[in-house]
């Protein structure tokens, strides 16, 4: 028995297996995407074809790929994420939405917004993500994102006690940044 989900342009195939067991079997490339990264990669490309804003229904968009609206939550919060260069607004209700806008801008001003986004402290992951979105948009290049990552990672602040690395970890990012320009 095959039944085909066909959510924009993703095909994905449910086929009983020899013991009755339901298998999901993705077509090419989607083989290697889970759900999270077949929801991304539909908001991202929903923001390309609309310059860069996009306006969701969290449970259409839970209707259109077979899963809770918790799921849609989850993608927006850890995908487009202001540390990822996005803005998400959302207005709960029958009327509800949830839009996300990318942020564009030139490179020196998208450096100094990430120093200002900073704050006194900031996990390797949110340092991670600020990195990759300036390396992604051009600010900084390819070299310049692994010397930063290498300087503000947990192996180069291994003498420092766990609970300090946070700080430390921003101070280095934000005058590394800083320097930059």
């Amino acid at each position: 028995m095959v039944v085909m989900y066909l959510v924009r342009g993703y095909n994905t195939h449910k086929v009983k297996d020899s013991q009755s067991q339901i298998a999901t079997r993705p077509n090419s490339w989607e083989a290697f995407m889970g759900i999270s990264d077949m929801i991304a990669v539909f908001i991202d490309e929903m923001l390309s074809e609309t310059g860069g804003t996009a306006e969701l229904q969290r449970a259409e968009l839970a209707n259109k790929f077979n899963c809770v609206p918790s799921q849609i939550n989850y993608v927006i919060s850890t995908r487009f994420s202001p540390e990822h260069g996005y803005i998400v607004e959302s207005r709960r209700g029958g009327g509800g939405y949830i839009r996300i806008t990318r942020v564009e801008m030139e490179p020196e001003l998208l450096v100094m917004h990430t120093v200002n986004t900073i704050g006194r402290s900031i996990s390797l992951s949110g340092a991670t993500a600020l990195i990759q979105n300036l390396n992604g948009n051009g600010a900084i290049t390819a070299s310049e994102t692994r010397l930063i990552l290498s300087a503000i990672g947990n192996n180069a602040l291994r003498p420092v006690q766990p609970e300090g690395r946070d700080i430390l970890r921003a101070n280095i990012l934000k005058q590394m940044l800083v320097n930059k320009l």
